[in-house]
């Protein structure tokens, strides 16, 4: 399934073709099979090219070809994202659904995703062919959805069954305070309140060790620390220039 087809039958739009090159890279899959487009040469198309912005490389090796039987070629199982033929047809499934059962089998198969065209979707004769509908579920009073739109749901969808990919984190994780950072913090903190009068030596009730509870539960990074501590630097030296 890591290698999967997309199909589109009949596409007319340029743009649709590299906006799903698009959406089909950013989401590990490579292999685009155009049936009889509007234009033979569309994936050169200059919108194609803009659209696809990236994924230039999916749309060079994509193969045109003139029939959906030509398309399948070497596909095992083939879904169609269609609405189902009112006389009969393959059965329906949600995406997540179909594509969980799909990954669990001990042979995986040699999947197809086949999108009909922008205007009349996909012919019954193409749907009989597949082994499955895919019906996206989608408000039920609007379910209109772009060509590109429906394949980087499906390929979003397809991608988290056979394993997603690893969020990278963008920032570097943040060093926490040690034990001995927040000790000299509160130590900081302790001599800046003192000097504005706020804590009373003589009578500090629970003021410092509540703050130390307050600190542990923020799980404070260095950085913090220093922040907190520059605080109560400019306290003591305010306190100092007013004679508190």
């Amino acid at each position: 399934m890591e290698s999967t087809r997309f199909v589109l039958i009949n596409t007319s739009h340029a743009g649709n073709v590299g906006a799903t090159a698009r959406a089909m890279k950013v989401m590990g899959f490579s292999d685009l099979v155009l049936v009889a487009p509007r234009f033979p040469d569309v994936a050169c198309h200059e919108e194609a090219v803009a659209m696809a912005s990236g994924a230039a490389d999916i749309l060079a090796r994509a193969r045109v070809v003139p029939t959906l039987a030509d398309a399948l070629d070497g596909v095992d199982y083939a879904c169609a994202t269609a609405m189902t033929p009112r006389d009969f047809g393959p059965p329906t499934y949600e995406p997540r659904q179909l594509f969980a059962e799909l990954a669990a089998r001990e042979a995986q198969p040699r999947l197809a995703l086949v999108f009909g065209s922008e205007r009349y979707g996909m012919a019954n004769e193409d749907v009989y062919r597949c082994h499955a509908v895919l019906s996206i579920p989608t408000h039920p009073d609007y379910g209109s959805l772009n060509l590109s739109q429906a394949v980087q749901l499906l390929a979003y969808d397809l991608r988290q069954a056979v394993g997603g990919f690893a969020v990278a984190a963008r920032t570097p994780d943040p060093e926490r305070a040690d034990a001995r950072a927040v000790q000299g913090l509160l130590d900081h903190l302790q001599t800046a309140l003192v000097d504005i009068g706020y804590l009373d030596p003589a009578a500090p009730k629970k003021l410092m060790p509540r703050l130390n509870q307050l600190f542990n539960r923020a799980c404070l990074t260095n950085e913090e620390v220093h922040l907190l501590r520059g605080i109560a630097r400019e306290m003591i030296k305010t306190a100092g220039r007013t004679g508190h």
